[in-house]
């Protein structure tokens, strides 16, 4: 329970409400310091075209890309690979332009979890988008729509957003509580300075998904794995000999979504070793008690929701010492959620980027430790496929909350190839989780620029 002693004054600036959103976020104090600040402040409806989210309606799928748009919810707003999203019918798009996102916007979740942020990057760009996200749009001739963003988000710009929400069991937010909210400005070269470091990081993290989509592409055809003789169709059944069975009787296991990705291995079309042949150690940690501290010599603690995120954020902070030191990850490991729904991210390997490098991460991740960095970047390729992925998904067990475990993993099939050639691939992967990292720690500075400014100037 969070408990707070407020002054009469701050009701009037809290609207006369007498729910605690506004006065224990932190939104009364950052008002208060940024009318303090003696430099200009502009209204954020004064800098922006407009902010607006797309509106309530059904929503009609598609399967074929010729038909559809690639649709962004909100719980995927901060993800770092789109390369899995579903497809809204391009007639809908059409009718309803307000789905459409641009690069440049300030993005925001309105329902449910308030105040998560992105900037649209490249990638993004013609994106259909949930009318749980707010659109901001900067008017790029009145404030440079990396510093907009970067201020936004900053520890000073979320409590202003969050304190705007309303409602008891799902909260929203609509774009009338935020456009009176005060914007510093701190003089061209600064906004620049800040913007430019936040468009660096939106052109990383694009490049980082090219480049995944064509180190894929290139792992495909160097393996001889060709995706065409993959069907899409989920609901495919089949029989399986009884040789085959490997002690697994459940459907997931021997359908043929599961069985076309065996199959180029089992034809002999394409060499295979395990996973447990190529790593150096697969661990599934045991479960330990953790305490929650806020200390500057306490470590980073992940969970695994975030680990797909383009700027995974921890849970909390754990006191350090050499009993963390079996949880915390590297570069040369891959990182496996255990637990969670099949079609969720259960079995989708993961990279340790930015601050996820050295922190530690719950035992609810399997870890693929291995020999090189190379031979991780290989291996998440190959996991990362849907020759992997499958494989992953169709090895877990469990009714109601599904799980996987280590001997599930080291069983997984990737294709054996030239040593010259998995070290090859393993650099394009590595290089990808660098750009990434990179971008991290661009748009981290842009803030950090940011609330540096306003610190500075309050004293």
């Amino acid at each position: 329970m969070k408990l707070s002693t407020i002054k009469s004054t701050w009701l009037a600036k809290g609207g006369f409400r007498l729910d605690c959103s506004p006065y224990l976020g932190g939104a009364i104090e950052t008002e208060i310091l940024l009318e303090e600040l003696p430099v200009r402040k502009d209204s954020l409806g004064s800098v922006t075209n407009a902010i607006y989210h797309a509106g309530r309606e059904s929503r009609q799928w598609v399967d074929e890309p010729e038909y559809g748009v690639r649709f962004l919810g909100a719980g995927q707003l901060q993800r770092a690979d789109f390369s899995e999203l579903p497809f809204i019918s391009r007639s809908q798009v059409a009718s309803t332009p307000a789905f459409i996102v641009r690069k440049s916007w300030t993005l925001i979740t309105r329902s449910g979890t308030i105040g998560k942020m992105a900037y649209c990057r490249p990638e993004m760009d013609g994106l259909a988008v949930s009318e749980d996200v707010l659109r901001v749009v900067p008017d790029e001739q009145q404030i440079p729509p990396g510093y907009l963003y970067a201020f936004l988000s900053s520890k000073f710009g979320v409590p202003l957003i969050t304190s705007g929400t309303y409602g008891a069991i799902i909260q929203h937010l609509e774009p009338a509580h935020i456009t009176g909210l005060s914007v510093p400005r701190f003089g061209d070269a600064t906004e620049q300075e800040i913007h430019i470091l936040v468009e660096e990081a939106a052109r990383l993290r694009s490049e980082a998904s090219v480049n995944f989509s064509e180190a894929l592409q290139d792992y495909h055809r160097t393996s001889g794995l060709d995706e065409s003789d993959l069907s899409t169709d989920q609901k495919l059944t089949g029989s399986v000999l009884s040789n085959q069975l490997e002690g697994r009787l459940d459907t997931n296991f021997h359908r043929p979504y599961h069985l076309q990705a065996l199959r180029p291995y089992r034809a002999g079309k394409v060499k295979s070793k395990t996973v447990g042949a190529f790593a150096s150690a697969i661990i599934e940690p045991a479960r330990f008690k953790r305490i929650e501290i806020n200390d500057p010599s306490g470590v980073d603690f992940f969970g695994t929701g975030t680990l797909g995120d383009a700027d995974p954020q921890p849970m909390y902070q754990i006191a350090a010492g050499t009993w963390v030191d079996p949880y915390r990850v590297h570069s040369e490991t891959l990182l496996v959620p255990r637990s969670g729904q099949i079609y969720g991210i259960i079995g989708t390997a993961y990279q340790a980027i930015g601050r996820v490098l050295d922190a530690a991460v719950t035992e609810d991740a399997i870890r693929i430790h291995c020999p090189t960095p190379q031979v991780a970047g290989y291996l998440y390729l190959a996991l990362r496929s849907p020759f992997g992925l499958r494989q992953l998904k169709a090895r877990c067990f469990g009714g109601s909350i599904p799980h996987l475990d280590v001997h599930h993993i080291r069983k997984v099939l990737v294709p054996d190839i030239a040593d010259k050639e998995i070290k090859r691939l393993g650099d394009l992967a590595v290089s990808i989780a660098e750009k990434r990292t990179a971008a991290i720690n661009a748009e981290s500075k842009a803030r950090d620029l940011v609330e540096s400014q306003i610190l500075q100037r309050h004293k």
